[in-house]
């Protein structure tokens, strides 16, 4: 019969065996993983920039301004705001005195109903958009399709944007489309290393051309960007979302630009007749 003390003496040695295997278990995990979780704070570091990100981020060889206005609308007048806001923006389109332009116009199918989105460019930065609200604030007729219009609404608001470089600028599309803009509120202070992970990611975004435009704000709600992406249909949207998983890299992409979010959301959203991007 064994003693007690031998009984000890095993279950000590038993003990030590299995504090060795765990922790050699530890370090072969650790090793597999990517080289472990330490490893993974340096991987995608980004160096510290003296230089505003607007500046690092945007395109360097145009001077687009981009202004996005979210407009919610009394459901028994969409439908005359919608023609309304048409015949403005085809004025505004023909008079070359006015240095802007619509880039697309649409309702918000899924997500805030009765909404209508505009999204437009200054090509000249603020210069162009001081000298086009001059103007407009001149122009009776425009004066007055405010007045009717504001008839019309239950809220607005508005951004300034600028591109990130690294994305398609938008330019009219035939259709037909469905368009969904990805709407994110960053953490303060990540926006340059948002900036530098898309840069990379959205090469795994292009194939079936559905990436349209990026953006992100310079005045209204900072620290917020807009990915605007087209796709044939609701069906087609998640065939290519899912497809993007499939490709060595994009999940790396999702793991680093994760934590940057505060928030998000998603709108689907329809052109109106008389947008460019249909």
């Amino acid at each position: 019969m064994a003693t007690t003390s031998s009984v000890r003496s095993k279950g000590q040695m038993l003990y030590r065996y299995s504090v060795n295997l765990h922790q050699s278990s530890t370090r072969r995990f650790s090793e597999s993983s990517d080289k472990g979780w330490f490893r993974s704070l340096f991987v995608h570091k980004v160096d510290a920039r003296k230089d505003a990100h607007s500046n690092l981020l945007s395109k360097k060889e145009t001077s687009n301004l981009y202004k996005i206005q979210f407009h919610n609308v009394k459901p028994e007048c969409l439908e005359a705001y919608n023609s309304l806001e048409a015949e403005v923006q085809t004025r505004l389109h023909q008079d070359q005195d006015y240095p802007c332009e619509v880039v697309g116009s649409w309702n918000t199918w899924y997500g805030e109903q009765d909404q209508a989105v505009h999204l437009w460019r200054y090509r000249g930065g603020y210069p162009a958009l001081t000298e086009c609200l001059k103007k407009l604030n001149n122009n009776k007729e425009y004066l007055e399709f405010r007045k009717e219009r504001a008839k019309m609404l239950i809220s607005r608001r508005n951004q300034l944007l600028l591109e990130f470089s690294f994305w398609n600028e938008p330019s009219p599309r035939p259709g037909p489309s469905i368009y969904e803009m990805r709407t994110y509120h960053l953490k303060t202070g990540t926006m340059i290393e948002w900036g530098n992970h898309w840069a990379r990611a959205i090469k795994y975004r292009q194939e079936n051309n559905e990436a349209v435009g990026g953006f992100f704000s310079q005045i209204g709600d900072l620290y917020v960007v807009h990915h605007l992406w087209a796709y044939e249909s609701l069906q087609s949207r998640n065939e290519t979302r899912n497809s993007a998983w499939l490709k060595e890299g994009w999940d790396v992409n999702v793991y680093y630009t994760v934590p940057l979010i505060r928030s998000m959301a998603s709108r689907i959203m329809i052109p109106t007749q008389s947008s460019p991007l249909q």
